[in-house]
């Protein structure tokens, strides 16, 4: 007991007193279900009995089955669309922030960014809805204007209304750690590039925009994350265009009570989510050194061919070695090639 005691009095004894509740708490609530959906995607489910005899199966089907490989893929592709339409118009709005408003104006302004989240996130959809619907404001005001003959009919039940209530619901979270980062900018370096004869196009482009890089990433992460997983908006406005991997997940454990299958869906996503944004990452690194050491355009010439030879290989694989195996390895060569530039490719000015 007094070793106990001293051990529990030393620095590292109070830090465990300190940390250990919050980590039981944490592991209780968020790697205890964790763990059950992993254990439960090597099950199978029988009506309403489980069988806990372990398999591969699910996986295999998962992976090979072509409407959850679309579904993947649906998710994917909007996440990708909100995350670059979002970051891309909060990026100026930060910037106006950060650089155009008064310091006693500041945080008026960052108040009314936070206004959206007063409402519940389920009414907001709902408003999208009625703003976007075939006789919603949005095409009564086109066909009172002349602009069109009809009414528009791409811009509900589809995924371009699920990309624009997502990036619409996930603007704040885009524009907050880009303001970070736009403010942590020390103010004498943008003197010194003007000073030095950089026009101020070029100063932003040689030293705010990498200084801000990482509020960016940050902003990538805090979004993409997030909406691959989203349920709510694809089937409020998605319609069957719109539908993402987690109203697979919700169908495959409350409509079809399989739910080995769906916890096989929800850890394959959270694998690929992880993977995907792991390789981003990485490619982000390995392009900007690129380009800070052989040019903007070698840069962009091996981004734009690894992007089409990835395409390729999802297009051209399933037919060659099959849709498990095509996943499967470019899930391993992008991890691979992710943990090299880790290792090897060094953090550039911006950061990352």
């Amino acid at each position: 007991m007094n070793a106990i005691s001293r051990a529990l009095r030393s620095e590292n004894g109070k830090g465990i007193v300190i940390v250990g509740p919050p980590l039981a708490y944490a592991i209780l609530l968020l790697a205890a279900p964790l763990a059950t959906i992993v254990l439960f995607s090597f099950w199978t489910q029988n009506f309403l009995t489980i069988d806990r005899t372990f398999t591969l199966g699910n996986y295999a089907e998962a992976l090979t089955d072509p409407l959850y490989r679309e579904l993947m893929l649906r998710s994917l592709r909007i996440s990708a669309m909100v995350t670059a339409v979002t970051v891309v118009l909060a990026f100026p709005v930060a910037y106006f922030i950060s650089f155009h408003v008064t310091p006693d104006r500041k945080s008026l302004w960052l108040f009314l960014i936070t206004i959206p989240f007063w409402t519940s996130y389920l009414i907001r959809v709902f408003l999208w809805r009625v703003i976007l619907a075939y006789d919603g404001p949005v095409n009564g005001s086109l066909l009172a204007l002349g602009v069109i003959d009809e009414p528009l009919s791409f811009i509900l039940y589809n995924a371009n209304a699920v990309i624009i209530t997502l990036a619409h619901a996930f603007a704040p979270f885009a524009i907050l750690p880009i303001f970070v980062s736009l403010e942590k900018i020390d103010r004498s370096l943008l003197e010194a590039a003007r000073d030095l004869g950089e026009s101020k196009t070029m100063t932003f482009l040689r030293v705010t925009l990498p200084l801000a890089m990482p509020g960016v990433l940050a902003a990538v992460l805090i979004v993409s994350i997030p909406t691959v997983g989203d349920y709510v908006t694809p089937r409020l406005v998605g319609g069957s265009g719109g539908t993402m991997i987690a109203n697979m997940i919700y169908a495959q454990i409350f409509d079809l009570n399989d739910r080995p299958m769906g916890a096989t869906l929800a850890v394959l996503a959270m694998a690929i989510v992880a993977l995907s944004l792991l390789w981003l990452v990485s490619r982000l690194r390995f392009w900007l050194w690129l380009a800070e050491t052989r040019g903007l355009w070698v840069a962009l010439g091996l981004a734009v061919a690894e992007i089409i030879v990835i395409r390729a290989i999802f297009t051209l694989g399933p037919g060659l070695v099959g849709a498990a195996a095509t996943v499967l390895g470019l899930l391993g060569l992008a991890t691979a090639g992710s943990v090299l530039v880790f290792a090897k490719v060094p953090k550039g000015r911006a950061g990352i």
